[in-house]
């Protein structure tokens, strides 16, 4: 798979097993990057984001695995892209220091972020103000 460097909107072959098994994804032929850790994001009241944030060195796929989701992606200028993902059959590629936030998750939605690096509270920015500081020279 060709090297992202921006958000990318990426088709995914659908689910085809009953049991929702996703090994379709393990190959990472799908994945522009080693999976190092997956978590999940569910049961979100109606109305809420969640996960206003970036990360500095880490890589995530975001898939909707049940339900639907917006993926808003803020530059440091404060301009806006959102990408609806529904179902499994799209992912979000975001590379590393990009501001992103979901909301408008359906009830009963099955959020599944596969990333590239294991847990590291250091990586985390969650203050868009700080973004913005880091990002204001262009170089990232």
């Amino acid at each position: 798979m060709e090297q992202l460097t921006e958000p990318t909107a990426l088709t995914l072959p659908r689910i085809v097993d009953a049991r929702g098994n996703l090994s379709f994804i393990e190959g990472e032929t799908n994945c522009p990057f080693e999976i190092e850790r997956v978590y999940w994001t569910y049961d979100v009241p109606g109305g809420e984001e969640r996960y206003g944030r970036a990360l500095m060195t880490t890589s995530e796929l975001v898939v909707a695995l049940a339900g639907s989701v917006d993926v808003v992606v803020t530059t440091p200028d404060g301009s806006e892209q959102a990408f609806t993902l529904n179902r499994s059959y799209r992912g979000l590629f975001l590379p590393p220091m990009t501001w992103r936030r979901i909301e408008n998750i359906t009830t009963g939605a099955v959020i599944m972020t596969l990333a590239s690096k294991i847990y590291d509270e250091a990586d985390y920015i969650e203050d868009f103000a700080r973004y913005k500081e880091i990002t204001a020279d262009g170089t990232v």
